[in-house]
């Protein structure tokens, strides 16, 4: 998705910063936009300040790479100067916050590009949520803890981060049935529905 992006406009180049950060931060959409110039620590370590749900702040670590783009987005628009610290970071034509609406549209039109390269690799339906829920599982995969994800999510809980978790081992388990579709017997009985094994079970 982000590959489609025309960075020789500054439109593109605003684009770019934003999704990028979008997926790098694993915000929410409602948080991206409500994001201002002095959210961004530009020292190392990098990160950003998001306020998330019931004005909760978290401290989100932040790539190198995406640093770069930030800057280079900050520079070009001005809001490296001071008095621009409140800035909406992202903003629109008319200088003001962009809306979700808004940023659904912008990933939208690239998915829809996307999808024409590689329908088989871009859902039907992309939007900002897909972006957070991707860098989930992508931490996930890397081996990153769940109460680590919970953290950098912002989930209160980690039963609800856990959720990435059982949809990673449904997805290996997919990809076990069709990489080996011998191994898996369709006629094999449901034994949810044996009520006598289910008896069974619940006495040992």
């Amino acid at each position: 998705i982000l590959r489609q992006i025309d960075t020789s406009t500054p439109t593109g180049r605003r684009n770019l910063a934003m999704l990028s950060l979008l997926y790098n931060s694993g915000t929410r959409v409602q948080e991206l936009i409500d994001l201002t110039p002095i959210c961004i620590r530009f020292e190392k370590p990098y990160s950003v300040v998001v306020k998330g749900k019931g004005n909760k702040k978290r401290l989100v670590p932040l790539d190198e790479p995406i640093m770069e783009l930030l800057k280079n987005y900050l520079d070009e628009t001005g809001l490296c100067r001071p008095g621009k610290e409140r800035h909406p970071l992202f903003f629109n034509a008319q200088g003001g916050q962009l809306s979700t609406p808004g940023v659904t549209y912008i990933i939208k039109k690239y998915a829809d590009m996307a999808r024409f390269d590689n329908p088989q690799l871009i859902p039907e339906k992309v939007s900002p949520h897909v972006f957070r829920h991707s860098r989930a599982m992508h931490l996930l995969q890397s081996g990153v803890q769940p109460i680590y994800i919970r953290d950098f999510l912002g989930h209160v809980s980690v039963q609800t981060t856990e959720i990435y978790a059982r949809a990673d081992t449904e997805m290996k388990r997919k990809a076990i049935e069709n990489a080996y579709p011998e191994l898996v017997d369709s006629t094999l009985p449901d034994w949810s529905k044996d009520q006598a094994l289910l008896s069974w079970l619940s006495e040992i």
